[in-house]
């Protein structure tokens, strides 16, 4: 498994090939800054980890999220230790009804636990039901979530002021983080930081 170690960006977490300085950032995130604070993952979307995060989401592989969420925890100890509440990225209840649980929210129950901050598993909410990701092109991603997200109104002072770290399994191309934090920052939200397991890169690293 290809952990995601330091150097890298530090607002999107890409690995760079040889160490810039403290607080360099990578081309894509000064010419494109994301909606998002930063994003820390725990390791490239290949091999092992593709396999950990399939068996988990596809094969009913609950069992894993504890030992995934203690890589996650390690890759985002800092951020953890400075946030207010962990957030999972939802599904639509038509799909949680049929996948009968949310990977996101599983990762994301055991980071709150291990790191000992709150979850909070009401404070976002999906209220549009969107096609798969998968295959997608990055537009078709984006025009997919676009408004998919909502923070319920009675949970909204959860949010108001606060550092959240938002979770999900992996990040692709970031359309779905990105609608869930501007869901979170419409609600008032300070700072959000992604958390993923596993992350795509593209070209060599």
């Amino acid at each position: 498994m290809r952990f995601i170690e330091r150097p890298f960006c530090e607002v999107l977490g890409t690995p760079f090939s040889h160490d810039l300085g403290p607080g360099m950032l990578s081309a894509e995130a000064i010419a494109h800054p994301p909606v998002f604070d930063r994003l820390r993952s725990v390791a490239i979307h290949e091999g092992i980890a593709r396999d950990l995060v399939h068996d988990l989401k596809y094969r009913d592989r609950t069992d894993l999220a504890p030992m995934m969420a203690g890589w996650m925890v390690r890759a985002a100890a800092q951020a953890l230790e400075d946030c207010d509440m962990v957030v999972a990225v939802p599904l639509h209840r038509t799909r949680l009804f049929a996948r009968k649980f949310n990977q996101s929210a599983e990762l994301a129950r055991h980071v709150a636990r291990l790191s000992g901050r709150p979850f909070g598993p009401l404070a976002l909410t999906r209220n549009k039901r969107t096609a798969q990701q998968v295959g997608l092109t990055a537009n078709a991603r984006a025009l997919n979530v676009r408004g998919a997200f909502n923070v319920p109104e009675g949970h909204s002072p959860q949010v108001f002021g606060r550092r959240i770290v938002l979770v999900d399994d992996v990040f692709t191309t970031g359309a779905t983080v990105s609608a869930a934090t501007r869901a979170l920052k419409r609600a008032g939200a300070f700072d959000v930081t992604v958390l993923t397991f596993a992350r795509a890169v593209s070209g060599p690293i």
